[in-house]
């Protein structure tokens, strides 16, 4: 029976690959990978022989109809990114949409994924978050600060290694120096680094020491500041 298969990959640490995961790329008919020379180097190691296909932000508009087509008559298809969770910040929005559309069965395997472990592991409030990704680069970027200044719930942003410092800064401008953030970096790989602080503390720290690998960052909520209740008095008072 057709299907699509969502399917993470490790972000760092192969160890992480779980056994169904290789068992589901084993078995497809074909694999749709975000970069096929970073992807190859995975399937190598876990002996997967599966072909594979280029899709990525630049031509899966364009490929989309074509691959709904082969799953409809029949093809069962595993869709994988560079790192992490296909469609989290990556390629693979539109195919799984489109696979609704079509009635085409879409099933998300369980695995790696960057955010999580770094909101568990910064040790801010996690019952209630929000996930940003990537903020705009340019315009809309003034406007989003502005929303996220007033937001309660502990925000979850992948920021890049060379913009760190200046998104630091903006943290500060916006979110104010006190604000207590996590910074994680290159999860699961051999030199993990969780830096925690206050903005100012963190923006210290990286100014110092240049900011290499995946990060993610994890920035605590807006706290809201309840007014201390009015005392009601009685007509005898």
């Amino acid at each position: 029976m057709s299907k699509l298969f969502i399917v993470p990959t490790p972000i760092g640490n192969l160890e992480d690959m779980t056994f169904r995961a290789i068992r589901v790329l084993k078995e497809a008919d074909l694999i749709l990978a975000e970069d096929t020379r970073t992807s190859g180097k995975l399937l190598k190691h876990f002996e997967i022989g599966t072909h594979m296909h280029s899709h990525h932000m630049h031509n899966e508009h364009k490929t989309v109809e074509n691959l709904i087509a082969r799953l409809k008559a029949g093809e069962t298809i595993a869709l994988i990114s560079d790192a992490g969770t296909p469609a989290i910040s990556d390629p693979g929005f539109l195919l799984t949409r489109a696979c609704v559309e079509h009635g085409v069965t879409v099933e998300c395997l369980p695995g790696a994924t960057a955010f999580v472990p770094a909101l568990v592991n910064s040790g801010l409030p996690n019952d209630k978050f929000v996930f940003e990704g990537f903020l705009p680069e340019k315009k809309g970027r003034q406007t989003r600060y502005l929303e996220l200044a007033e937001e309660t719930r502990t925000m979850i942003l992948y920021v890049s290694p060379h913009k760190l410092v200046k998104t630091l800064a903006e943290f500060i401008t916006y979110f104010g120096e006190d604000r207590q953030i996590c910074v994680s970096r290159e999860l699961s790989k051999l030199h993990e680094e969780n830096v925690r602080g206050t903005a100012r503390e963190v923006l210290t720290h990286f100014e110092k020491t240049a900011p290499r690998g995946e990060i993610v960052v994890v920035v605590a909520g807006k706290t809201i500041v309840k007014e201390p209740k009015k005392k009601k008095f009685s007509a005898e008072e």
